[in-house]
């Protein structure tokens, strides 16, 4: 159907529902209702994730339940066993996502299928454990990470805790387009026998879960601010870090309770230096050594630190995941196959520290669930010993408890790293410092281009397209070396002009590899309406890096298209 007819289905059913109807009649313009309605929100690789609001492309109970009807449908037809298992079902606190999980527990009810929910929110690594704990079939984290306030979302997870394979999704949108009818889903009644309630026993085995990963240090004198943004981390964060021995911890009252509003900041990023505004002034006037922030799901966790001027820098994800390799190899102990894996657009610095520590560095496509599935694939192969995996949005994660993110275990090894160097008389700057000096001073920058609706569709494959076909071949003295474009799963060594076939899934990713360990990749964004522009430099000072890292950026946006 053209949006019109979509858009008259709902006008129907919005007679009957007053609340639907009234949304409706208060969209006075017309390209947004044409926005609403000219498509459905797109079910991925993980899920779905859009603006809140009535419409078949948005986030609304109606989408909700259409999809977990077809999440049903699939589990049924896997295995009729499946609803034994049951699916587990947290949400974190944005907008409606209580109301969401509610629907989703309500449609696999009617289903007759178990629904293990939480009462009240918890981070979507929880949710992974917890689908692994109570060996459920599937998992729901209803969350949009950390998007602006006008979105929410809805992941699927697979028995192994990790988001679903492309397999999986496809089978499950497969079913999902079964369903024509968006208010004819049905809901068992809230208070449904499918319907269990999630027993502090979990929360319980997680907490010992992250706790067996990270090192105690009891006594600790180290002065800690955290943020938790609004969002789930402020009770596993803290309970935590309590456990291991973290007394001086102080929380930024004006971000600690949850919020879908998030009134503090602009987007509830920790990727977004303005996040810290509020905890960076009270680490001044406390003298603290670290600031943690978590965002919403308490997936990603942001770092800042004092350095030695008595100021406090900002952490990129990729300097937090190079020290984190660095320390991880160095406090504990692996057998001789340990590795690391690491997404494409992730630096490679903590690629070159892995290696000289011995470990294998792996490379997986961007999004953790490529990280999760190399890890369940070492677990039954026995192949290589997991060390941790990360990328350069924030996200990491060590031990075998989950397959997803976790930011209450990045939380406690980043406080337990810089426990350590101050031990040493040094800040995790000057750590950092020392490994740069050590391996190269590696630099990178994200550029994002927001495009938005259906031009901005068109604008993301036009720029696609022309990188594809045009691109430049040095910069500064560094010179391509390697062009992979995973959406054709083709790599091109430029030097001798041979093809080979990339051994990863196909992603309409491009990257263009230098010498030097410099490089720039480009995708559109998998959950934004934007596309990303990754750059990457290595240099033989930071002046170096800098320099390099400017004239790359230029020659890519003289390659952009205007629009």
């Amino acid at each position: 159907m053209n949006y019109k007819e979509n858009l008259k289905a709902w006008q129907e059913f919005g007679k009957l529902d007053e609340g639907l109807g009234r949304e409706l009649a208060a969209v006075t313009d017309e390209k947004e209702m044409e926005d609403r309605f000219y498509t459905e929100l797109a079910f991925g690789t993980a899920g779905m994730r859009g603006k809140i609001g009535m419409g078949t492309n948005r986030m609304n109970v109606y989408v909700v339940a259409r999809a977990t009807q077809g999440l049903a449908q699939y589990l049924l037809k896997e295995d009729p066993k499946n609803a034994e298992k049951g699916v587990a079902i947290a949400y974190d606190s944005r907008n409606f996502s209580p109301e969401f999980a509610q629907v989703a527990a309500q449609v696999l009810a009617a289903n007759e299928i178990k629904a293990y929910l939480y009462d009240s929110l918890r981070p979507v690594p929880v949710l992974s454990f917890t689908v692994r704990h109570l060996k459920t079939a599937a998992g729901i984290a209803v969350t949009a990470s950390h998007n602006p306030k006008e979105y929410n979302g809805y992941k699927v997870y697979g028995p192994d805790g990790g988001q679903i394979t492309e397999h999986v999704a496809s089978a499950v949108v497969a079913e999902i387009d079964t369903i024509t009818d968006y208010f004819g889903v049905k809901l068992a009644a809230i208070d449904d026998e499918y319907i269990i309630p999630v027993g502090k026993e979990v929360d319980d085995a997680f907490a010992a879960a992250v706790e067996g990963v990270a090192h105690a240090n009891p006594g600790s004198d180290l002065k800690i601010i955290y943020t938790p943004i609004h969002g789930s981390g402020n009770i596993p964060v803290r309970r935590v870090l309590k456990d291991l021995g973290y007394t001086h911890v102080s929380v930024v009252k004006e971000q600690e309770m949850p919020d879908g509003d998030f009134p503090t900041v602009v987007k509830p990023n920790p990727e977004e230096k303005s996040v810290f505004n509020i905890a960076i002034k009270m680490a001044e006037e406390q003298g603290a050594d670290v600031i943690i922030g978590t965002d919403p799901d308490c997936d990603r966790v942001g770092v800042c630190c004092r350095t030695a001027s008595g100021d406090y820098t900002v952490f990129t994800g990729n300097q937090t995941g190079a020290l984190l390799v660095d320390y991880m190899l160095t406090s504990r102990d692996f057998p001789s196959n340990k590795a690391i894996v690491k997404t494409i657009v992730t630096s490679e610095m903590g690629g070159v520290i892995a290696r000289a520590h011995g470990a294998a560095v792996y490379n997986v496509l961007t999004g953790f669930k490529y990280i999760g599935e190399k890890m369940t694939e070492w677990k039954e192969s026995g192949e290589q010993t997991f060390v941790m995996g990360y990328e350069e949005s924030y996200g990491y994660l060590a031990g075998d408890y989950a397959r997803d993110k976790d930011a209450v275990l990045a939380s406690a090894l980043v406080c337990e790293m810089a426990d350590y160097y101050k031990k040493q008389g040094k800040n995790l700057s000057e750590a950092l410092e020392d490994l740069y000096e050590k391996y190269g001073y590696f630099l990178e920058n994200v550029q994002a281009i927001d495009l938005d609706g259906i031009e901005g569709k068109k604008q993301i494959a036009a720029i696609m397209d022309a990188f594809r076909a045009d691109h430049f071949d040095h910069f500064a003295d560094a010179h391509l070396a390697e062009f992979n474009d995973y959406q054709t799963k083709e790599s091109i060594d430029i030097t001798t002009g041979v093809k080979t076939k990339l051994t990863l899934p196909v992603s309409n990713v491009l990257k263009f590899v230098f010498d030097e360990n410099s490089w720039y990749a480009i995708r559109p964004s998998g959950t934004e309406p934007k596309i990303k522009v990754y750059y990457s430099v290595k240099g033989s000072s930071h002046k170096d890096a800098e320099n390099k890292l400017a004239i790359l950026k230029q020659a890519v946006n003289e390659r952009l298209p205007k629009f």
